[in-house]
């Protein structure tokens, strides 16, 4: 069966400033690892044999239709303005539209150096390529708003990172790979009419209803709330919420140094290179807001009336908070079995958290287990969980359905970082199958799937992940 990808690429009819055209560089000798045929099959893509479709996702061969660039945006990293940065070790094979009316791009992540590189190789080595395709797709079936994996590809070469690595291609697919950081860059520079033109292209092709630079702000506001909310719902932490890895189109993009909660405490933090906590669990939500208002600042620049446009732009970023903690509170009344609002919700959430900070509680465990005897087994000190659960429980007393709806809420199964830590060790030493174990318990998260009970089990003191890496 010959591969067969509809491709109508509608960013490589943008200008040549956004961009530059750039073919993948060639692997000595690609083996698929993976491919997503459930994904395939929503993109509309027909699929080739196994050497076809190691060949296509490595970056060997060109299917028909594909327009091959690296893109081009700049972004704040940790606080401080890069002015230009762009797709380093990425192309973008071009855009389809799926069976479902959704555009979306292709890209290969790992496929070599372009004008964007900044002396770096471009590659990507086995373990980030697995973490992101395990990570994305459990992200997916976890109903968060993400990038997806369509397949991952083994290249047969050597990486250069701590020490040899073995390389690898992951193929990503997103609503876009528009950035706040894609805007900033036309801002920064004073190319305008650049900038006016990303702006309509954004707007049509993720928000249509939106009116203008403001209304497009107020859409990514919007979306970027509910996402972070979701993350903050699955102890999910990004590690590096750059403004270039801030999706304006609301997905979670650029699995780097993430990781998610075992123990819940709400200043954790993972990515090694976040040395001062700025993107530490916590800290997500402002973070979010900050990102925003760099967007508003980029958006202005177009504005004929600025003081105007400033005036509207900061109402929009400062009514950020709010919804972000709307969302927050919505997602976690669910978490605890509540379907309706009534004064001290917020307050009766935060005295859990507390109390599992203090005992150590797992914050998937402990959350999957309310309804249950097991909940407080969590807990070093079991009557901190006893004690409120006395106020939970009078609050039940005006709820329907609460074990149904703590059940849809919690997941059972999460990628826990010593798993996925030891999927990656297994997969250098030629052992794919906890890879394929983790994407197969994963695609069904909330359901308990008693013989994988051993995927829910928080790590042992041998076992904890005391930091994890982008892989660049």
């Amino acid at each position: 069966m010959t591969l067969k990808i509809p491709f109508d690429n509608s960013y490589a009819r943008l200008p040549d400033a956004f961009y530059a055209r750039q073919a993948p560089v060639p692997v000595r000798a690609p083996q698929l690892i993976a491919f997503n045929a459930d994904l395939a099959r929503l993109l509309d893509i027909a699929p080739g044999d196994v050497h076809e479709l190691a060949e296509t996702f490595a970056g060997n061969a060109l299917p028909a239709g594909a327009e091959p660039l690296a893109q081009l945006y700049s972004g704040h990293q940790f606080g401080n303005y890069n002015p230009q940065l762009g797709d380093g070790r990425a192309v973008l094979l071009g855009e389809t539209v799926g069976t479902d009316g959704v555009r979306r791009d292709i890209q290969l992540k790992g496929s070599g150096p372009t004008l964007f590189s900044r002396q770096g190789d471009g590659r990507a080595w086995l373990g980030p390529v697995l973490r992101e395709y395990v990570v994305s797709e459990a992200m997916h079936a976890l109903g968060i708003q993400t990038t997806r994996a369509l397949a991952a590809v083994e290249t047969g070469e050597i990486v250069l990172r701590e020490g040899p690595m073995p390389g690898a291609v992951l193929t990503r697919v997103a609503r876009s790979h528009l950035r706040v950081g894609t805007f900033q860059v036309f801002a920064a520079r004073g190319q305008i009419d650049s900038l006016r033109r990303l702006t309509e292209y954004a707007i049509a092709r993720h928000y249509p209803q939106a009116e203008g630079p403001m209304g497009l702000l107020r859409a990514v506001r919007d979306a970027q709330a509910q996402l972070i909310a979701s993350w903050m719902s699955v102890g999910f932490i990004h590690g590096v919420m750059n403004t270039d890895n801030c999706s304006v189109a609301g997905e979670t993009i650029d699995y780097g140094p993430c990781a998610f909660l075992d123990s819940y405490h709400p200043n954790t933090v993972y990515s090694s290179i976040d040395r001062a906590g700025r993107y530490a669990y916590s800290n997500q939500p402002d973070i979010a807001v900050w990102n925003v208002a760099q967007l508003a600042t980029a958006l202005i620049q177009q504005m004929e009336d600025k003081e105007a446009a400033v005036e509207e732009a900061t109402e929009i970023v400062h009514a950020m908070p709010d919804l972000l903690q709307q969302n927050w509170l919505a997602r976690f009344q669910a978490k605890i079995g509540l379907t309706t609002t009534r004064d001290g919700d917020q307050e009766l959430i935060s005295d859990l958290l507390v109390r599992m900070a203090q005992n150590q509680a797992d914050f998937t465990n402990t959350f999957r287990a309310l309804g249950t005897d097991k909940a407080r087994d969590q807990f070093t000190d079991p009557l901190a969980f006893d004690e409120w659960a006395v106020g939970w429980q009078a609050r039940l007393s005006h709820e329907e359905a609460p074990t149904e709806v703590m059940q849809a809420a919690n997941p059972a199964f999460i990628p826990r970082n010593h798993r996925v830590e030891q999927m990656i060790e297994a997969a250098v030493q030629g052992d794919y199958s906890p890879f394929h174990r983790l994407n197969t318990v994963l695609a069904q998260p909330f359901s308990d799937q008693p013989e994988n009970a051993d995927l829910t089990r928080p790590p042992l003191e041998s076992e904890v992940v005391q930091a994890t890496f982008c892989g660049t």
